[in-house]
């Protein structure tokens, strides 16, 4: 059980922010495996045909995996360990795949629309974001 506050836009949004640099980094890093597969030339559909959309899906996956594997073993991203934050099951429990995956694809619509989804943890009585309550799930802030 882990026990803490409901974060709050601002802490979510830096982490988010931390998990774009590492994510670019890692998105980077495949790109150029997928680029040396494909003779040093660019991975689009003239140049690379049907691989360019196993390419695109590639891309997907990494940010996915990313998302899944951290938040299925620790509750925590590396920008959501910067910030003190975990995602955990409204109980307070750690995640399991299946509400992980449904955070990942909830929040994915939850911060599209200029973080309308988010935000809405300001207007929740408990302070969740959509995404969290869709997804049975909620991001705490730990007490240190």
């Amino acid at each position: 059980m882990t026990s803490g506050t409901s974060a709050g836009f601002g802490r979510r949004l830096a982490a988010l922010l931390y998990d774009g640099v590492l994510l670019a980094a890692l998105l980077v890093a495949f790109t150029c495996g997928a680029v040396f597969l494909n003779h040093r030339t660019a991975v689009e559909p003239n140049t690379a045909g049907v691989w360019a959309y196993v390419y695109r899906a590639g891309l997907v996956g990494v940010i996915a995996g990313y998302y899944l594997v951290n938040w299925t073993r620790s509750g925590q991203t590396l920008g959501m360990r910067a910030w003190h934050l975990r995602a955990v099951t409204a109980l307070g429990g750690p995640l399991t795949l299946k509400p992980a995956a449904l955070r990942l694809a909830f929040g994915g619509l939850a911060w599209a629309p200029a973080a309308l989804g988010v935000l809405w943890l300001y207007i929740d009585t408990d302070h969740l974001a959509l995404h969290d309550r869709l997804s049975n799930t909620r991001v705490v802030h730990l007490d240190t």
